[in-house]
């Protein structure tokens, strides 16, 4: 379904090359969810927008080809290439707010991409918003930053893509909103036989949702295995161990007793 061959990926800043990723390879099969671990600063929003080349070509340069049915995105003109994100991979990013036109409406999204506005009230009171009536009238800057994540979120899966990519799809939200996320993912992913590729730091949510988990670190991925996988074989990577230790401290030192 998906192939990322990413030989190099080098940022410049200020005329000096840095490399980022190098030998970095995956494959993505449809109707599974795929987690990629790490910390912040490791590069997993970097690496998700280098999929479909939403890095800037002045900044970033990318060796390597993206295969996704057939196509090598990498090579596509950009007409083409917006043609896919519009209707078979859609993102919802951790900044959700910025990724709407302040100037337009959130039922000009809607209202453009899915005119019939199928599904929207179901979906939207099931991730308590408010009735598209109101919310459709609204600005991306008249809601809080939880909000514009769930509705990035609704339009996505009311979008049906083949291929659903997230970033941190459960920061800056209570437990309640992520679990009705978890919940959303799931059925989005059995129901569509849709693939989907997050980037976390949340341990509850790669434990809960994937089906599939690898871990970034120093510009280089492992290889992706099976959840139980994953986490039976953590002590073989002292990188990870220290990840899942520091995470796991922090969940027992700050969950209270019951």
């Amino acid at each position: 379904m998906l192939k990322v061959n990413i030989k190099k990926l080098t940022i410049n800043r200020k005329e000096k090359l840095t490399e980022l990723f190098t030998n970095l390879n995956f494959h993505l099969l449809k109707g599974k969810i795929y987690t990629v671990l790490g910390t912040n600063g490791t590069g997993k929003s970097t690496l998700i927008k280098s999929i479909t080349k939403l890095l800037d070509p002045k900044i970033y340069s990318l060796d390597g080809e993206v295969i996704y049915n057939g196509i090598n995105l990498l090579d596509l003109p950009d007409a083409e290439l917006n043609k896919i994100r519009q209707t078979e991979i859609k993102y919802v990013f951790q900044d959700a707010i910025n990724s709407f036109d302040h100037l337009k409406k959130i039922g000009y999204y809607f209202n453009c991409f899915l005119p019939d506005n199928k599904d929207v009230d179901k979906m939207f009171d099931y991730f308590l918003l408010p009735p598209k009536q109101k919310l459709f009238g609204l600005y991306p800057y008249e809601v809080s930053g939880g909000m514009a994540q769930r509705i990035s979120f609704a339009f996505a899966v009311l979008s049906n893509p083949n291929l659903l990519i997230l970033d941190e799809p459960t920061s800056g939200i209570d437990s309640a909103i992520a679990n009705l996320i978890i919940l959303g993912l799931k059925d989005f992913s059995i129901r569509e036989n849709s693939t989907v590729l997050l980037v976390t730091q949340d341990l509850d949510l790669t434990e809960k949702v994937s089906d599939f988990v690898a871990f970034l670190s120093k510009g280089a991925l492992s290889e992706f295995k099976s959840k139980n996988d994953f986490f039976n074989d953590k002590n073989s990577d002292p990188e990870l161990t220290n990840f899942l230790n520091a995470n796991n401290f922090f969940k027992d030192e700050y969950t209270p007793n019951t």
